[in-house]
């Protein structure tokens, strides 16, 4: 007899997100060092999704809702598959693949994931994952890739970041909603009539007296960003870039000299990015805001279940600020005013409430929260150690989650092994050259770097005239010298780095001095 489970609300609303120019597939993608053996890989990759039983189940729908329920017909031979690409088969021609595939759907016949094994990329291998988002959110799949990996038994772990600033607002002092929010859905199921004709009444089922409310109506009602060329109707294909990753001990250097997190960092590098890229095509840039969404881990610690536990908030990307320093404080400001809300919350309740209603209404609502956006964006904080899969190291991992409604753009952030990795997912329509986009992330970057060197040179001239510091004052000087110095010991490596950077000196127009962390 097979084995069934009735799919959760909140899943439930994920696998009902489908659209024909938006697939709700969470897109992954490892590389692997040479050699490789394909067939190991295989065998290692097969054991440890089968490890999970929902990788052997298919969606059913009946009268009484909808399940997980084992595939009598399972055959892994559809699942994974092995492929060499065309041509020169560099990473122009990966990336293409993986567009491809970000751009064709699941079949809804069979359990709904895939792996393919491109064989002799790169001197190795590269290995694309598909799944679909109501099996697994992003931190739920990180225990999921753990059992992939050599060594001992990984099933279930969990990587948490090293410190708050490397994971998103990974301690908000509104996890205690969650349960209330979550809980408050399963009463609406007795008054799913009346939510049909009344969706918005919904609110009522997720108050919890310290606001949820009042954000649940901002969410309603919060105007749309700047209308760029990143808005409008997608086409459904896609097109996927990356760059080479950013070294993350130079990252958290910079961050701290600079008075901010690591998230601060990264998510001014992807607006400046984005208003370099407007800039280029002649875009206006003045005043732009872009609107984000961005997933919000809301799982308990030890929590690795399959399923969706986060919400979601809306960050406006200050594009318009053309001074990086400048920016770089709007991001912080904006990040930490994130902090108390109950916008994630909130959002975990409303997508429970929407697993229980029509799924025309589910759209509406749906779309009316992602117009007011034109990106998503995630940070994932992966291991922290290099693995091997099947003896084979895995030097790189990429991932990207889907859009929703009419959005046309996805970043990834991920963390892995000592670096960050920024990877970009847009569609052809809106933007169809990523490559020229993703490439500026890690130039933003630069611009941090070199203000820092250069507040650096200017803090040593001035030892030389100014009077000694009080001790306090001394103290928070020689802490921001050392975190910086750690990872640029070396003066004549950074300086050449630097110099091959040209637009790193170009975006920062000197030493403005800013009040930072005390």
């Amino acid at each position: 007899m097979n084995h069934s489970e009735r799919m959760s609300p909140v899943d439930t609303t994920w696998l009902r997100m489908d659209r024909p120019a938006n697939l709700m597939m969470i897109v992954a993608v490892w590389l692997l060092e040479g050699p490789v053996a394909p067939d190991k890989v295989e065998k290692q990759i097969a054991d440890g999704f089968l490890s999970y039983r929902r990788y052997r189940q298919k969606v059913e729908y009946t009268s009484d809702g909808v399940f997980w329920r084992d595939d009598p017909n399972f055959d892994l031979a559809h699942h994974i598959k092995h492929v060499r690409l065309p041509g020169r088969g560099d990473k122009a021609a990966l990336e293409r693949f993986v567009g491809e595939l970000a751009s064709e759907p699941l079949d809804p016949n069979h359990p709904l994931w895939t792996e393919h094994i491109v064989e002799d990329y790169d001197g190795g291998a590269a290995l694309i994952f598909r799944g679909h988002h109501a099996m697994a959110d992003g931190m739920a799949l990180m225990g999921v890739a753990m059992s992939l990996v050599d060594g001992p038994t990984q099933r279930g772990r969990r990587q948490e970041p090293a410190s708050e600033e490397e994971g998103w607002l990974q301690t908000l002092p509104v996890v205690s909603a969650i349960s209330a929010a979550t809980n408050a859905s399963t009463s609406i199921l007795g008054a799913g009539l009346d939510l049909a004709r009344h969706p918005l009444r919904a609110a009522g089922y997720l108050r919890d007296g310290a606001g949820v409310a009042g954000e649940l109506a901002y969410l309603i009602t919060m105007k749309s960003d700047s209308a760029t060329r990143f808005k409008g109707k997608p086409s459904g294909s896609k097109r996927v870039a990356w760059c080479e990753p950013l070294k993350l001990p130079e990252v958290r250097a910079v961050s701290r000299a600079l008075g901010c997190s690591i998230n601060d960092i990264l998510l001014s590098c992807v607006a400046g990015a984005m208003r370099r890229y407007l800039a280029d095509k002649g875009d206006r840039t003045e005043g732009v805001e872009i609107g984000a969404i961005v997933p919000v881990d809301l799982r308990k610690e030890g929590d690795s279940e399959l399923g969706n536990r986060f919400g979601l908030v809306t960050v406006e990307l200050p594009v318009g600020v053309e001074h990086p320093i400048e920016r770089l404080m709007a991001v912080r400001q904006r990040m930490l005013a994130l902090k108390n809300s109950y916008e994630p919350a909130t959002m975990l309740g409303l997508l429970a409430v929407l697993g229980y209603i029509p799924k025309m209404v589910q759209e509406q609502l749906l779309d009316l929260l992602a117009s007011r956006a034109s990106a998503v964006i995630t940070n994932v904080p992966g291991p922290t150690e290099r693995l091997t899969v099947a003896g084979s190291p895995l030097k790189q991992w990429l991932s990207w989650v889907p859009q929703s409604g009419d959005v046309g753009m996805g970043v990834s952030i991920f963390s892995y092994a000592g670096h960050v990795q920024f990877g970009l997912i847009t569609d052809a329509a809106l933007t169809p050259d990523p490559e020229a986009l993703v490439s500026r992330f890690p130039e933003e970057f630069e611009n941090y770097l070199y203000y820092v060197l250069l507040d650096l040179q200017s803090a040593a001239e001035q030892k030389k005239t100014a009077p000694s510091p009080r001790p306090a004052r001394r103290k928070r000087i020689r802490a921001r010298r050392e975190a910086v110095g750690k990872v640029l010991s070396d003066q004549a490596r950074a300086r050449a780095r630097l110099a091959s950077h040209p637009h790193a000196v170009a975006g920062v127009r000197g030493p403005k001095r800013l009040e930072t962390r005390r």
